[in-house]
């Protein structure tokens, strides 16, 4: 392998994705993050990351920035898939449009992308691919049901490309983080007051609203760059583990989905989120 490493980090702008390109650019990579608003990623390019402009709902935005790393390095090492939004509400409120949104986003921008870079990878006989799913791809959370179909579809696309790139030398790697200070949770409670703050879910969807607001505070919410940390770490493994539960709640929680029965695991979310009986 080239002693230059080359690393694409989406949803680079803020959180989680702006850390991962911190700590691999520490790590000694060429960096490249990528983000609709590359007006906020000009901290990073002072510290030498390149930003580049991406949609990754835009098939022509995906094409385009991995053909200008390809030009410019001759080589993409590390794809993180890190761009994702959560949108909260009722299963019956939330307009088609928002969920195909949510996947757009969440899961087929991840998988195309990966597409575009799997060529390289292959030719090199060398890559990691970084998911960034979440404690929600392995448990539920009440009007959370279109990002978490996102975020289960997300893991059970791992499994399946780990399994067909293995023999390429390439790394399929989940990360599921748990509560993570940054502007998620703020988001999706905002979504969730606007679809299911009134009307016959309001006392679920106020519940959950302020459920998501206190998982901002630092009691309840871990900092971004231990995710971007246990990404550097992963990607720079020999043989890296093929998931990492990191982060406030996410191993007990998932623990506890296993071990409970499902009507008594929906018992404890629906009472730590809050949420009044009847």
């Amino acid at each position: 392998m080239s002693t230059i490493r080359v690393a694409l980090v989406t949803g680079a702008s803020s959180g989680i994705g702006e850390s991962t390109a911190i700590a691999l650019r520490e790590a000694g990579f060429t960096v490249y993050a990528a983000a609709r608003r590359v007006e906020r990623m000009a901290p990073l390019a002072e510290s030498g990351i390149r930003p580049i402009s991406m949609d990754v709902t835009v098939d022509a935005s995906m094409r385009e920035g991995v053909e200008k790393i390809l030009a410019e390095t001759g080589r993409i090492d590390v794809l993180v898939n890190n761009a994702g939004y959560g949108s909260y509400g009722a299963l019956e409120d939330v307009p088609m449009d928002e969920a195909r949104a949510q996947f757009d986003v969440n899961v087929f921008g991840a998988a195309r992308l990966t597409q575009l870079v799997l060529p390289a990878m292959r030719a090199q006989r060398f890559g990691k691919i970084v998911n960034v799913t979440s404690m929600g791809g392995k448990i539920a959370t009440p009007l959370g049901a279109w990002y978490h179909a996102t975020k289960f579809a997300l893991e059970a696309l791992s499994d399946c490309l780990r399994m067909e790139v293995a023999r390429f030398g390439i790394d399929v790697i989940v990360i599921e983080p748990g509560g993570i200070r940054t502007e998620w949770p703020r988001i999706a409670a905002d979504k969730v007051r606007a679809v299911s703050g009134t009307g016959p879910y309001a006392p679920q969807g106020n519940a959950i609203a302020d459920w998501l607001t206190a998982e901002s505070t630092d009691k309840r919410s871990s900092p971004p760059e231990l995710i971007g940390k246990t990404i550097g770490k992963a990607v720079t493994a020999r043989r890296p583990r093929t998931r990492y539960a990191v982060g406030y709640g996410a191993k007990p929680l998932i623990f506890l989905h296993g071990a409970l029965p499902d009507r008594t695991f929906d018992a404890v979310i629906q009472r730590a989120a809050g949420i009044p009986k009847g």
